[in-house]
């Protein structure tokens, strides 16, 4: 194992040039006081596992975005904090969320039948398909793959503010096609998305 990775900006630096070797001695250096960090959160093994896993991942995916300023060690407890805050309410809004589904279908139900429903959602369907390439690939990511915003920001390499303005024109193509159905029609086709 390389010592100079015990060097705060020579570890970061390593990291950002994609040195696994690096994120190796990251890993192994602060799994276990991570994980008993996680846990104490928790109080789940299998959740503060998945937490973990996903500060590490994230680490990586974004290892570009790394400051070499900043201290790793506070970096990733404030990031497995964080990620512990996601999951959590993650977990909360899920009952939250089988409501807003059946909600939404029945709000669509009252005043349209099946086949028009499926017909809605066969429109929708086919103007995403039509938008904008990378006003097509902003919406994706938000609401097929769940990033948020500023994630979309940071893989994109966009501003918020351009993400938002994506976001925002998909919006209105769409609700020209079906007005006041699209916030339950998306739902139903993202029902673990946000659709507003």
């Amino acid at each position: 194992m390389n010592t100079n990775f015990e060097n705060n900006t020579f570890l970061i630096e390593s990291l950002k040039q994609g040195d696994e070797k690096a994120y190796s001695h990251l890993i192994e250096k602060f799994h276990k006081k991570l994980f008993t960090y996680a846990f104490s959160l928790t109080n789940n093994k299998p959740l503060a596992k998945d937490v973990l896993q996903n500060v590490f991942l994230n680490v990586w995916i974004f290892r570009d975005k790394l400051d070499s300023k900043l201290s790793i060690k506070n970096f990733l407890y404030t990031a497995t904090y964080n990620e512990f805050i996601r999951q959590y309410w993650k977990n909360q809004s899920t009952k939250d969320l089988e409501n807003k589904y059946a909600q939404a279908l029945n709000e669509v139900i009252e005043e349209t039948d099946e086949k028009s429903i499926n017909t809605l959602i066969s429109i929708v369907t086919q103007e995403i398909q039509n938008l904008p390439k990378k006003c097509k690939k902003v919406f994706l990511l938000s609401k097929e793959d769940g990033l948020t915003n500023m994630e979309i920001s940071e893989y994109l390499d966009i501003s918020i503010k351009t993400v938002e303005a994506h976001i925002s024109k998909a919006y209105c193509i769409i609700r020209e096609k079906i007005g006041e159905k699209t916030s339950s029609i998306l739902f139903l086709i993202f029902p673990n998305k946000k659709t507003s």
